[in-house]
């Protein structure tokens, strides 16, 4: 879902977000009518996503901006950070948390907003552990990975940080299938992962009422 629609943009923070995005959106029939864009400000990240909010909203003739980023470590703090953006922006009153199935926010003839917080907008997290979730509920695999992760971070054996556990994990997953080392988003096309579990489906419900409706 590779599209240039200027005028409704959605902010991630990598490729990786990108195509698990255009994955669930091809699998969900979600109409092409926003493009997804990666801002590369200061190397790109996080800050580079929240430092070019206010430069997008001044975009001539736009609709709707949708946010998606990791809330890491700690959910209020990233929601306090996204939300002081929109403010300095002149959006007032937003919601003190996010709402659990993705917030959408309309002030006046501004821009229509949306934030969504990796995973499910009211747990620490980030992509990885959204993909987690797509696995398929009979699948036999994930507990193997989880004992064999555990058993390396206790002998000290893991060269990733215990922060990037669940990208371990998931990528781990990934690596025992089929086609071993799937990109995410391919694994989706692939139907390797289940785009019809239920937060992919709240997911693209989200996007679909903030760029569609």
């Amino acid at each position: 879902m590779p599209g240039s629609i200027g005028t409704a943009q959605l902010l991630v923070e990598g490729n990786n977000d990108r195509h698990v995005i255009w994955a669930l959106c091809e699998q969900h029939s979600v109409p092409e009518t926003f493009s997804v864009e990666i801002p590369k400000e200061d190397n790109g990240g996080v800050e580079a996503l929240l430092k070019s909010i206010p430069v997008r909203l001044k975009i001539s003739g736009l609709r709707a901006l949708g946010i998606i980023l990791d809330a890491d470590q700690s959910l209020g703090g990233r929601w306090d950070a996204v939300c002081e953006r929109f403010r300095q922006a002149g959006y007032s009153d937003l919601p003190s948390t996010p709402e659990p199935n993705g917030s959408i926010i309309e002030v006046g003839q501004m821009p229509r907003i949306g934030i969504w917080l990796m995973p499910n907008n009211h747990l620490p997290g980030m992509l990885e552990n959204f993909v987690s979730y797509l696995i398929p509920d009979d699948d036999l695999l994930a507990t193997k990975v989880e004992d064999i992760l555990h058993q390396i971070e206790s002998e000290d054996l893991n060269k990733y940080s215990l922060s990037h556990h669940q990208k371990a994990f998931i990528h781990t997953w990934l690596a025992w299938q089929k086609t071993p080392g799937q990109p995410m988003g391919q694994a989706i096309t692939a139907q390797v992962l289940n785009h019809n579990q239920p937060l992919a489906q709240a997911f693209t419900k989200w996007l679909n009422l903030l760029f569609n409706s």
